[in-house]
């Protein structure tokens, strides 16, 4: 913010997948995910910590002008009805999703509660297992694990994928081409081996079952099924 400040520049922060996160400054206070930008970002997609019932989102932000101008935009460039002060889009949020959206933005807290108890299962049952790196948490942020993602060896990572699909355990490899390997941006004239940390960690991430009404049977089996197979590895 203060770089932006002097540069006469917006920042625009993406939390998509930080919704009830709180970022801790050096003196103490606090701010939540989204709410440090000048404009900040979020995804209501269904899987997301506070998803409506299809596909959604919202921006925010304190100044009122540039909320006059995202209105606008979102609502085909009109600030009145079929008169266009912009070129806009339709990227209005329906009301039946805005319901759902309302009654659950009440239970946030308790659902990302509820996360980081799941979250603090898994850090103590993998604590033995050096096969298994589990997520960094950060003295400066509380963290609300949209995801749990642990990173393993990528020359076991498929097997290990494999064999938790068939002991029934859910996972998922998210994202596993970096931005800079897309074809939608090979024009940018980047290669393989530009950005080795990116590369390496694409092919050793892995997330695990993570929601806020996961039980202790169902935890219990989804570590113990995970650590069977490392003590094989």
């Amino acid at each position: 913010m203060k770089i932006a400040s002097e540069h006469n520049l917006y920042v625009i922060e993406d939390a998509a997948q930080a919704t009830g996160a709180d970022y801790i400054f050096s003196d103490g206070s606090r701010k939540k995910a989204g709410t440090m930008g000048h404009i900040g970002t979020t995804s209501f997609f269904p899987s997301k910590n506070l998803g409506c019932y299809g596909d959604g989102g919202a921006l925010y932000t304190n100044d009122d002008n540039l909320a006059a101008k995202i209105r606008s935009i979102a609502n085909h460039g009109m600030k009145v009805r079929y008169y266009h002060d912009d070129i806009g889009v339709n990227s209005r949020l329906d009301t039946i999703q805005a319901a759902v959206l309302r009654i659950k933005l009440k239970h946030l807290d308790s659902y990302n509660e509820g996360r980081r108890i799941v979250a603090d299962f898994y850090d103590e049952s993998f604590l033995g297992c050096p096969q298994i790196k589990t997520p960094l948490r950060s003295p400066f942020s509380t963290h609300i694990f949209h995801q749990y993602t642990i990173r393993t060896d990528p020359a076991v990572r498929e097997d290990f994928r494999k064999y938790l699909e068939k002991q029934w355990v859910p996972s998922m490899i998210y994202y596993p081409v970096p931005l800079h390997l897309q074809e939608a941006y090979k024009n940018l004239g980047y290669k393989k081996g530009d950005f080795p940390v990116t590369e390496k960690l694409c092919t050793e991430v892995i997330s695990l079952p993570m929601y806020a009404e996961l039980d202790q049977e169902q935890m219990s089996y989804i570590t113990t099924t995970i650590l069977r197979f490392f003590e094989n590895h």
